[in-house]
């Protein structure tokens, strides 16, 4: 046989009441666990006996719950009323220009300025912050100047580089000069076929590389050394 319908009202039997309401405050409790649980959702359940006691559950804080609720309601409101949307921006305003006063405020006082009021643990605060902010910049500051100095390494190599092949085309440029020198020489002192006259008169100017391979490169122009030169047989000098 099944269970009969409860007609819904007051319990006069203060016992029964009792009974019925702890058992319904259980059973309410564990569906809103349930209901938050299964589907995701912000539940809180307040609830006042007759007594005056409090019962509550909530699903993350009531504190949370009521300001949500608070929020999401006054919203409401104000798609239904013009002048409690225009009392909110007021409000909205006059929070923000509070904020910008507070951050004005710590400007001026990480400036050192307006420390007049401020306790020694205050001062002991902003003297952290401080040092915590130029602990950043020069954090920030190192990392820059590794990276310039570590693409300036870069770029001397890349110039090291350059500079060795440079060096290698002028001393095989120099070598193909000496060459075609020694050819002329040759040639001119049989034309002359002894003839006398100053051989070096006709020594035509030259270039010598100073330095080794590794730094850079530096030119001299000057005369050739007539000892080092190999004077052919025909060939007199002039007293």
């Amino acid at each position: 046989m099944g269970r009969g319908k409860i007609v819904i009202r007051r319990i006069d039997n203060s016992t029964s009441r009792q009974v019925t309401f702890s058992k319904r405050r259980n059973g309410l409790l564990k569906k809103a666990k349930e209901l938050a649980i299964l589907c995701d959702a912000e539940v809180g359940v307040v609830i006042f006996s007759s007594t005056g006691k409090l019962y509550e559950y909530s699903s993350s804080s009531m504190k949370s719950v009521m300001e949500r609720y608070n929020k999401t309601k006054e919203e409401k409101h104000q798609l239904v009323n013009p002048l409690s949307e225009v009392k909110f921006w007021q409000r909205e305003a006059a929070v923000l220009r509070q904020q910008l006063q507070n951050l004005q405020e710590n400007h001026r006082q990480l400036m050192g300025e307006e420390l007049y009021g401020l306790s020694v643990r205050d001062l002991q605060n902003l003297e952290s912050q401080l040092e915590m902010s130029l602990r950043g910049i020069r954090m920030k500051k190192e990392q820059i100047l590794t990276d310039e100095i570590r693409e300036l390494n870069r770029k001397g190599t890349l110039i090291h580089q350059e500079n060795i092949e440079l060096y290698k085309k002028v001393n095989h440029i120099q070598q193909e000069n000496m060459a075609l020198y020694k050819k002329a020489y040759n040639s001119s002192t049989r034309n002359t076929n002894g003839t006398n006259g100053d051989a070096n008169s006709t020594t035509p100017y030259s270039f010598t590389i100073t330095g080794e391979i590794g730094p850079p490169i530096h030119l001299q122009l000057c005369q050739p050394d007539p000892q080092n030169l190999d004077t052919p047989d025909g060939a007199t000098e002039s007293r």
